[in-house]
């Protein structure tokens, strides 16, 4: 350990002893993770390592707006309670000092192997995007996901193409036929988004083995990507930046999903049609998910619950001196609808969160309700061709038998006015309800809308206009969080 990592170690943990919470932070989330205190954003080197899960996250400590970029580090076996075992990676490095950048961890007997992007920024008069910047691949190694090896770089930023600009990062590493491989994110100079992959025999010496593209532009800049089978389909996931927005897609400032496909890019040619892209999640507030496997043979995707350079705002939050949180953890499946041909991935939370259920109420469809509890889960099934979903007098979820709209006030949304989707049908509706975010998961997962809101009153209050639809409701508890 250097000086530098010893200075910022004693800024985060002063800032974290000053967090402020209890009854005065009236939204601190109840089963979501947030931050111990300032930003989160990338969920990041998520893995399973024995029986614990590893849940590394992009945190700014010292600023709710971001600032100085570290590796948040949480330990869960039940994603229930928790367990925060400080900021193990901080810009202490020639080659990350200007931020410890997103990446991802390979896990084998070995321990964990985590790959992330060093961000330096060097002297003089840049624009950062075409000259300026460095993007170093870093690799940290640990047996026991708590104690970690010194830094290397495993790829250099001299050595990345040169038609690309500054902008290359995110690593996702993972082993297929007796190889390792990875993807990182790219912008070419001709602000095209790209996926360059690479492939290693020993985790530490790289080459490139090919680029990823769509048949035309699609978006100038490609980031978090992740490459992965749900049994025999590969999935391409990514986050792009640039896409023009429409009335029932790409909504958001910047968006995230997948393509789909029968070939596995790692040996075939494939360039991926951009009318095929999925989004992964509909709402106001999702972008940079990480997937994992986890022992069980689960696919488990995290998401941000949040979007860079968003027109809206968490302005009550900050004024707790935090700011976004993580998705609850999701698994994915993926099916093909039998009637049109579309293969997609579904989503629903991980079981794992059932056990933070109270007792089952229900409730009928066209109940109004004010609920004491911040916290609940709600299942909506049997739901009519047009229906409408209220919380907190400011969050509407509707369907008119052709698009689903969440449509928030402006009191309640803080700039988040609403979001439609397209669907032939809705049958069901489950809502995780915490106190300042909700997830709404539409037939089973084929759809996913997230979204920050802000009430003003304490508890819940429902109002449901769903026919006679079968809803039952579930208090949630809190997950715990404990310091290692």
């Amino acid at each position: 350990m250097n000086q530098e990592y010893e200075r910022i170690q004693n800024l985060i943990k002063k800032a974290e002893s000053e967090a402020v919470s209890g009854e005065t932070c009236r939204y601190r989330l109840g089963f979501h993770i947030m931050p111990p205190t300032g930003w989160l954003n990338d969920p990041n080197g998520l893995c399973q390592l024995g029986d614990t899960y590893h849940l590394f996250f992009q945190y700014s400590p010292l600023d709710a707006r971001g600032g100085m970029k570290v590796w948040g580090h949480y330990m869960t076996k039940d994603f229930c309670h928790i367990t925060y075992a400080g900021a193990p990676f901080v810009p202490d490095a020639s080659f990350d000092r200007d931020g410890v950048y997103s990446g991802s961890t390979y896990v084998d007997d070995n321990g964990m192997h985590i790959f992330y992007t060093g961000n330096a920024k060097l002297s003089g008069e840049h624009d950062f995007t075409t000259s300026g910047r460095r993007a170093d691949t870093v690799l940290v190694e640990s047996r026991d996901g708590i104690h970690f090896s010194p830094k290397q770089v495993v790829i250099n930023t001299d050595d990345y193409p040169e038609h690309y600009s500054c902008h290359i990062r995110d690593p996702k590493v993972w082993q297929e036929n007796g190889m390792y491989y990875m993807v990182l994110g790219g912008r070419t100079r001709e602000d095209e988004g790209r996926i360059l992959l690479y492939t290693s025999a020993d985790l530490l010496n790289w080459s490139l083995l090919k680029e990823l593209a769509a048949k035309e532009h699609f978006a100038y800049m490609w980031e978090c990507p992740d490459l992965f089978c749900l049994k025999d389909k590969y999935i391409l996931s990514f986050s792009p930046q640039g896409l023009e927005k429409r009335e029932f897609m790409y909504q958001n400032i910047y968006q995230s999903g997948y393509f789909v496909s029968d070939y596995n890019p790692v040996t075939e040619d494939v360039v991926f049609d951009e009318s095929r892209f999925y989004e992964w999640d509909m709402g106001f507030d999702f972008y940079a998910p990480q997937t994992f496997l986890d022992a069980k043979g689960r696919r488990i995707l995290i998401g941000w619950a949040g979007v860079p350079d968003a027109e809206y705002f968490n302005r009550e939050v900050e004024a707790e001196n935090w700011q976004h949180c993580f998705t609850v953890p999701r698994r994915l499946a993926i099916k093909t609808d039998e009637h049109t041909g579309v293969t997609k991935v579904y989503q629903q939370p991980v079981s794992e969160i059932t056990a933070l259920r109270g007792e089952r109420q229900i409730c009928g469809g066209n109940a109004v309700m004010e609920l004491d509890s911040e916290y609940w889960d709600i299942e909506c099934n049997g739901l009519p061709e047009k229906f409408a979903i209220t919380i907190a007098e400011g969050v509407k979820f509707s369907y008119n038998g052709s698009y689903l709209a969440l449509t928030l006030t402006e009191e309640t949304g803080c700039g988040r006015d609403i979001r439609k989707c397209l669907v032939s049908g809705v049958h069901s509706v489950r809502i995780l309800v915490d106190s300042s975010i909700l997830e709404y998961y539409v037939n089973d997962g084929e759809v996913v809308f997230t979204t920050r809101y802000y009430k003003r009153e304490k508890g819940t209050k429902l109002a449901f206009d769903c026919g006679n639809a079968d809803i039952a409701l579930y208090p949630m508890g809190r997950i715990t969080v404990d310091a290692l």
